[in-house]
C-alpha cells in the first residue's frame, strides 16, 4: 500500500485504543499491533523512513487494513497477545520453541492418579505446568509419592465397584505409602486433602505440610505408636531437607517472574524464572525472532505476555532490566537497583548469557557431536518433514554469486548421509549468459550438472535444492524437464534469508520448525553453498581473471567501469552502444575516450577459464 493509497482511508480510522490488522492481497494476515491511538499509530508506518528492509517489505505487502476499538490500553494488549497466539502473522515476533513440555496430570475419575504427561486431552483432567525439564518433573513425583500417600495402581475405584469388594490392597498400602482407597480405607475427602497437599508442596510452599506431619508424629507418638511416629519423622526431615535445597530465594519476594533479555540484530533471547512462595519453581530459555524495528521494550514485554500465558503464571511482580509498558491490572513492574530483587535479576542474566553461548557452542561443534545414527534420524526427519518419497542420502544445493553486479559464477555443494562430500563440490563459470541473469545463469548450471550425471550414467541426489525465489526454481525446473528428469528426484526453492521452503508450482510456503534437526540440516547447507561460491569468487577476483576491457583504457576508472557494468550488465552491451547513449550516463569526453578504444582496437571477448 502507498502513502498516497493510506491517505484515502486514514479518517476512516478512529482516534481510540484497539488493534490494527495489516492483511496482503489473498486476504493473508501479516501483521497484528496495538496502539492508544489507531489512526495515528497506523499512519506512521506510512509516513517514517524506515531503517530496515524487513519493516519497507511488510509495507509494501499491505493490501488492507482492519481494526477493533477496544475500551483500554490493557485490552488491546490482551487482544493483541491472544491473535499473535492464535495466527503467528509472518511479521510479528516469534518465540522460536516448538518443544513439547511434560505436565503433572490429575486424572478426571475416583481417586484420582498422578501422573507424567506430554499430552493435554479435554477429558476434564487437571493439568500442572508445563515444566521446562522432565527430570524436574521425575524428581517432584518422586517426591511427593515418598512424602503423601497417594495411589498410583490403575484400578477404576468407583465407589460401587469398592463397595463389591472387587480389590485388595497392594504392596504400596503395606510400605505405607498407600491409605488404601481400594478397600475402603480411605476416604475420597481425606485422599482430596492429599492432593492438595501435592500442590503445595509443586508451588513450594512445604510449610502446611510440615505442621501436619508434625501434627500427626505427635498424635501417633501419644498413643505409642513409636513406629508410625519413626516414619513421619523421617518423612518431616526430608521435607526440611527439600526446602531447604529448594528456596534461593528470600521469603519475601513471594510470587514473581523474572525476565532478562540479550538482543543480538534479528534475534533476541530471553531467561525466564518463575518465583512462588519464595522457591524457583520455573526457569526456562527461549529466542525470539524479531522482523521489524521493535524496541527491545517491545520485544520483552510480548516475551512476557507470552511466556506468563504458557507457563500459566499468576505472579502478581515484574522483576525486568529496564521499564517496560506492561498493561494489565494488579500487575508491579520493577526495575531492581539492589536487594534481592537485583540478586535474582543477576541470575536470570547469568542464565541467558549461558544459553547464547551455548546456542554458539552447539552451532560450532553442530557437525562434530553428531553419530551416524544422529545423521540417520536427521535425515528420516527431513524426509517426514517434507514428505519426500525417498531418504535424502545425497542432497545437492545450487547457488549463484556475484560482484557488485558484475562477473556471474555458481557453486554447487553435496551433502551425503548428512555431511559435506566435498570431492562432489562443483564451481561452474557461467558460459552462455551475457550479463548478470539469475534466472538463465540457474537454468544453464542445473542443466550442465545433470546431463554430465545422465551422460556417465552416475546416481542422481534424491533432494535438490535451490537457493533463491521462486524464479530461480523454475529456471531450474525447466532444465530438469528438458533432461527428461521430472519425477526421479526432488527439487525445491530455499527462499533468501527467511528460511522458507517451496515446491514447484505451490503457492504457500513450508516453514520447518525454528530449532528442528530439519531446518538445521538446511541452514548448514545454505551456508556451506554460500561460503564455498564466495571463495570461489574471491579467488577468481584476486589472481585477476574478472578484468575487462574497459578496467584496461586509460583515463577511465573504477568508478565508471562499476556505473557501465550495473546499467549495462557486460563489456559486449557498453559496445553495442552509440557515443549518444553512453554520454547520457558518463558525460560526453568518457563517451568519446569508450567509442574511440572500441573502435580502434575491437578486442575480442575474454574467455573465462573452464572449471565446470
Amino acid at each position: 500500500m502507498t502513502q498516497q493509497a493510506f491517505q484515502h482511508i486514514a479518517s476512516t480510522i478512529p482516534n481510540q485504543p484497539g488493534i490494527y490488522k495489516y492483511f496482503d492481497e489473498s486476504n493473508k494476515l501479516l501483521y497484528v499491533g496495538k496502539a492508544k491511538n489507531l489512526r495515528k499509530r497506523v499512519a506512521s508506518y506510512f509516513s517514517k523512513t524506515f531503517t530496515t528492509y524487513k519493516t519497507h517489505e511488510l509495507v509494501q505487502r499491505i493490501h488492507h487494513i482492519e481494526f477493533t476499538i477496544v475500551n483500554s490500553e490493557q485490552d488491546a494488549f490482551l487482544l493483541e497477545n491472544s491473535l499473535i497466539k492464535q495466527f503467528q502473522p509472518r511479521f510479528n515476533i516469534n518465540l522460536k520453541d516448538d518443544k513439547s513440555y511434560p505436565y503433572i496430570v490429575i486424572k478426571n475419575e475416583s481417586f484420582p492418579r498422578l501422573f507424567l504427561t506430554r499430552r493435554k486431552i479435554n477429558d476434564g483432567s487437571e493439568y500442572l505446568g508445563p515444566f521446562t525439564s522432565v527430570g524436574r518433573v521425575r524428581e517432584l513425583l518422586d517426591f511427593v509419592r515418598a512424602n503423601i500417600q497417594l495411589r498410583n495402581c490403575k484400578l477404576n475405584l468407583t465407589e460401587s465397584n469398592i463397595k463389591k469388594g472387587k480389590f485388595k490392597v497392594c504392596l504400596e498400602y503395606h510400605l505405607g505409602n498407600c491409605k488404601g482407597p481400594c478397600e475402603g480405607l480411605q476416604t475420597a475427602e481425606d485422599y482430596h486433602e492429599g492432593l492438595l497437599q501435592m500442590k503445595n508442596v509443586l508451588k513450594g510452599n512445604l510449610g502446611p505440610l510440615i505442621q501436619q506431619f508434625k501434627k500427626e508424629m505427635k498424635d501417633v507418638a501419644e498413643k505409642m505408636q513409636f513406629e508410625k511416629a519413626e516414619i513421619i519423622r523421617k518423612k518431616v526431615a526430608h521435607l526440611e531437607s527439600y526446602q531447604a535445597r529448594s528456596v534461593i530465594v528470600n521469603k519475601h519476594v513471594t510470587n514473581a517472574d523474572v525476565f532478562s533479555l540479550i538482543r543480538n540484530g534479528d534475534a533476541a533471547f530471553v531467561n525466564y524464572l518463575m518465583i512462588e512462595n519464595g522457591t524457583i519453581v520455573q526457569t526456562h530459555n527461549n529466542q525470539i525472532e524479531t522482523h521489524l524495528e521493535e524496541t527491545n521494550e517491545e520485544v520483552l514485554a510480548i516475551a512476557i505476555a507470552q511466556l506468563r500465558e504458557r507457563f500459566n503464571s499468576d505472579g502478581t511482580e515484574l522483576i525486568v532490566p529496564f521499564e517496560i509498558t506492561y498493561p494489565q491490572e494488579g500487575i508491579i513492574v520493577t526495575v531492581p537497583k539492589a536487594g534481592d530483587k537485583k540478586k535474582l535479576l543477576e541470575l536470570s542474566e547469568k542464565n541467558v548469557e549461558y544459553f547464547v553461548e551455548e546456542l554458539k557452542k552447539k552451532k560450532n561443534l553442530y557437525i562434530k557431536t553428531n553419530t551416524e545414527d544422529d545423521n540417520n534420524k536427521m535425515l528420516q526427519q527431513l524426509m517426514d518433514d517434507l514428505q519426500l518419497p525417498a531418504l535424502p542420502v545425497n542432497i545437492e544445493c545450487f547457488d549463484n554469486s556475484n560482484f557488485q553486479g558484475s562477473f556471474p559464477v555458481s557453486a554447487m555443494v553435496s551433502f551425503k548421509n548428512g555431511i559435506e562430500s566435498k570431492k562432489d563440490y562443483r564451481h561452474f563459470n557461467v558460459k552462455t549468459v551475457e550479463g548478470i541473469n539469475d534466472f538463465a545463469t540457474m537454468k544453464e548450471v542445473v542443466y550442465r550438472r545433470y546431463k554430465r550425471l545422465t551422460d556417465e550414467a552416475q546416481p542422481l541426489p534424491q533432494l535438490v535444492i535451490i537457493d533463491g525465489g521462486k524464479g530461480q526454481l523454475s529456471a531450474a525446473m525447466e532444465s530438469i524437464a528438458e533432461l527428461g528428469l521430472i519425477g526421479k528426484m526432488t527439487v525445491m526453492g530455499l527462499a533468501k534469508n527467511v528460511e522458507e521452503l517451496f515446491f514447484p508450482g505451490d503457492k504457500e510456503s513450508i516453514k520447518l520448525p525454528y530449532n528442528s534437526e530439519s531446518l538445521n540440516l538446511i541452514r548448514r547447507i545454505r551456508d556451506e553453498v554460500h561460503r564455498f561460491g564466495i571463495t570461489f569468487h574471491r579467488q577468481k577476483r584476486s589472481k585477476g581473471a574478472f578484468n575487462n576491457e574497459l578496467e584496461t583504457i586509460k583515463g577511465i576508472g573504477k568508478n565508471t567501469t562499476d556505473q557501465l557494468l550495473k546499467k549495462f550488465r557486460s563489456v559486449n552491451n557498453i559496445k553495442k552502444l552509440s557515443e549518444e547513449e553512453l554520454a547520457a550516463l558518463i558525460g560526453l569526453s568518457k563517451a568519446k575516450i569508450i567509442r574511440a578504444h572500441f573502435e580502434k582496437q575491437n578486442p575480442q571477448p575474454q574467455t573465462n577459464d573452464h572449471v565446470e
